[in-house]
């Protein structure tokens, strides 16, 4: 594969790329900037989730400065699956045969079956050596998808492109995902243009009405998925009311033969 045309740091075995992009840019490595690993030994998925890293698979991250408000960085979620899931078809045309989709807020499924997640970071501090210049935040986009093999221990369904039929390396996955994130960054624009990517990822979920199960402190909570809102928070049916949810864990009710439901 000839060389790409993006700034990618690459590293044997790390920590956790998000970490090593987050403090690159902050003492003043030129942005965007991706760090990208072999072997991670201490990823992290949401709600500090452990990430398992295999060999062959893809770890990933990309540190970049917004202009936009602070507010508006948890769009940046939306933008990194809708990247994730046009890097996979753009390298395959088998993708959209094995019903590949998004679960809000950061899944990306096979089927009911995960097989990569997403990690998003921001920090208002400023980089040395003008690494971050003006107003805005600091962002980093941390990728986990599932290549060439997923766990088995994870007591919930779980595949891999390979296991698909989508067959790649994570160097060439890599390298479209860079594409994807240059242009739906630029097609965000700062934020100015989240309706584009609110409805680019409706595309790519689950049909209104699914049924969905939402995490809750109190308990597992029935419900259906309604798409998002004009935030994109996530619009669930409760009860016969549209509810809006703006953080937690959604697995899908039906259960499959690869593992419990997602």
């Amino acid at each position: 594969m000839g060389r790409s045309r993006h700034r990618i740091i690459h590293l044997a075995e790390t920590g956790s790329t998000n970490a090593d992009a987050m403090r690159l840019a902050l003492t003043g490595e030129a942005l965007p900037l991706w760090v990208t690993a072999e072997r991670q030994t201490a990823g992290r998925g949401r709600t500090g989730r452990t990430w398992a890293s295999l060999p062959g698979n893809l770890q990933a991250s990309l540190a970049f400065h917004s202009k936009a408000p602070l507010q508006q960085a948890g769009e940046l979620s939306l933008l990194a699956a809708i990247a994730a899931i046009e890097a996979i078809r753009a390298i395959s045309p088998l993708a959209d045969t094995t019903g590949i989709r998004l679960k809000w807020p950061n899944d990306l499924l096979i089927g009911p079956a995960k097989a990569g997640g997403i990690l998003v970071e921001t920090t208002l501090a400023r980089g040395e050596a003008g690494s971050q210049t003006g107003a805005g935040f600091l962002a980093v986009l941390g990728f986990g998808l599932n290549v060439a093999s997923c766990p088995d221990d994870l007591g919930r369904a779980a595949t891999s492109l390979a296991h698909e039929g989508v067959t790649t390396t994570a160097a060439t996955l890599l390298d479209a995902l860079a594409d994807q994130c240059d242009l739906w960054i630029a097609r965000w624009d700062e934020g100015r243009g989240f309706g584009a990517i609110r409805d680019a990822w409706i595309e790519c979920a689950g049909p209104l009405g699914e049924p969905i199960t939402l995490q809750s402190p109190s308990g597992p909570i029935a419900a259906t998925y309604q798409g998002l809102a004009p935030s994109g928070a996530l619009l669930a049916g409760i009860d016969g009311r549209i509810e809006t949810i703006t953080y937690g864990d959604v697995a899908l009710i039906a259960p499959t033969g690869k593992g419990k439901a997602q």
